[in-house]
Order: structure tokens, then sequence, then C-alpha cells
């Protein structure tokens, strides 16, 4: 061991404590504007399918185990057609909500489901195709 050894321990110590008291001075950082992404690169195979299927008919059974509409639970069992997608979210027009009491209850308006919320789904499906629900 050299004599200069010791020297470099106290830098060290010193360079140390120096480092710690600039994390306690740190302020935090705010974004002043919002944070933009260019999604146009982004890759995303469900996203493609689901353009691709514009116009068609699909069944999407969604993750959740019981939805409520109008007082009425039912499985989360959509049938439609696909009228847009979005990165996000698809759109089906005209859609059925297939429940128990009534099995071909066609919604009123679009209904929009997140992606990120779709189990499962099945192209080109018949909506008045019967399914056994109970």
């Amino acid at each position: 061991m050299s004599l200069n050894s010791g020297e470099n321990n106290e830098k060290r110590k010193y360079c140390f404590g120096e480092r710690h008291n600039n994390q306690n001075k740190k302020r935090a950082r705010v974004l002043e504007a919002p944070v933009r992404i260019d999604v146009e690169g982004v890759e995303d195979p469900l996203f493609d399918e689901l353009q691709g299927l514009i116009g068609e008919s699909i069944l999407i059974v969604t993750e959740s185990d019981q939805l409520t509409l109008f007082g009425q639970a039912f499985r989360p069992i959509f049938c439609g057609t696909i009228q847009a997608v979005e990165q996000g979210n698809i759109t089906l027009f005209p859609v059925n909500i297939k429940m128990v009491t009534a099995p071909f209850f066609q919604f009123p308006t679009p209904l929009s489901i997140p992606l990120e919320k779709i189990a499962q789904f099945t192209p080109n499906f018949d909506c008045n195709a019967r399914i056994p629900l109970t």
C-alpha cells in the first residue's frame, strides 16, 4: 500500500458526501407541455388485424365477469359490425348484447370497447346465431 492511497480514500469520502448533498438539493421536474408520442411507428398486430376487419361482424368477450345495463346484469358478450378501429378502442354498430333474458338485444348507439379489455374475439361471427349463455 502506498502513502497516496490514503489520500484517495479521503477524496472519495469527500466526493461521496458532496454527491449525497447534491441529491437532496435536486428539484422536482415538472413538464410544462403535453408529451407527444408518434404512434405511427408503433407496431400493434391486434390493431392491424382489427383494422383489416372493418365492415365485418365480430364476437367480442371482455375481461369483466359481469356488467350491468338498465339494472340488468349480463355477461360481457357483444356481437356486431366493426365500424371503426382507433388506437386504443374498437367501435361496433349495430351491436347485439348477448343476455340470458334478451339474447338479441340490440344496443341503440355505437358501442366502443377498449382494446386492452378484450379477452377474446372471433371475426366473421354470425350475430344471429344462438349461443348458450347459462
